[in-house]
């Protein structure tokens, strides 16, 4: 196997795990043992998923898609969906967020969600049927090889996951590739304060636990550009641990061709 083969093999087996736990009715706990309290809402503790979606939201799902959460933000409040957008969510777990962001672009909009591991996309499919959402659709897929086609969706959100990848800027550029004229990205995601230790780059279970595939603030900004996109924020959420924060990462794709030529100098 190589260096990717190997994480994408550990990252597999880690997710498949957890979905497996919140296909049981157990709550997803992340590797320092804090686990996501099915049903809990703002201000349930010192939970890693804890505190992300309202009372409201949470009334919209089914529990085991909230058991399902491990997220560090709510991308969905972020992208302010409108009725009749095409939403892709890349890396969709248990489908929170594609089933939230469904019932606001419907009836007229659908959502993609896109994940690499079976038991997760078994989880979302079977969380899809018990809220009785149609206009969304669950694909096995890599978020840095798309299978979607170019300029199909309006929208790209993402949460907790393009710091799992080893090629972020493939993944951005997959984001960038799908999207129309004037998409909006709208990613919750983790960044560290400095560079982290190469001892840490270097283990798996620091990648699957979200710490050790983050990127400094300043390299997310600078792919996030080079992949072509533009108004690009970086907001701090919380404080996930010790040098890594939860942030927002907004952009969008350039509305012309004049545009994209005026931001690429």
């Amino acid at each position: 196997m190589t260096t990717d083969d190997a994480l994408t093999a550990s990252l597999k087996a880690h997710y498949g795990a957890a979905a497996r736990q919140a296909a049981e009715g157990q709550a997803v706990s992340d590797d320092g043992g804090r686990a996501l309290d099915v049903g809990c809402s703002l201000g349930c503790g010192d939970v890693f998923g804890a505190g992300l979606y309202t009372p409201a939201e949470l009334a919209e799902l089914p529990d085991a898609a909230i058991a399902g959460s491990i997220g560090c933000a709510n991308p969905v409040a972020l992208a302010r969906l409108e009725p009749g957008e095409d939403v892709l969510d890349l890396g969709s777990g248990g489908g929170i967020d594609v089933l939230l962001s469904a019932r606001r672009v419907a009836p007229t909009g659908r959502v993609y969600g896109i994940d690499m591991t079976g038991e997760m996309l078994d989880l979302a499919r079977a969380n899809q049927l018990r809220a009785g959402v149609t206009n969304a659709e669950f694909i096995e897929g890599s978020i840095e090889a798309v299978p979607l086609p170019d300029a199909s969706v309006d929208v790209v959100l993402s949460n907790c996951v393009i710091n799992l990848s080893a090629d972020k800027p493939a993944v951005l550029a997959e984001a960038f590739r799908v999207l129309r004229p004037d998409g909006r990205l709208a990613v919750a995601d983790v960044v560290a304060d400095r560079e982290l230790d190469p001892a840490v780059r270097d283990d798996p279970a620091a990648w699957a636990g979200c710490i050790a595939g983050a990127v400094t603030r300043s390299v997310y900004r600078t792919q996030l550009a080079e992949a072509g996109f533009v108004d690009i924020e970086i907001v701090d959420n919380h404080t996930v641990a010790d040098g890594l924060s939860s942030v927002f990462v907004k952009a969008r794709t350039p509305a012309s061709p004049d545009e994209a030529a005026a931001g690429s100098r």
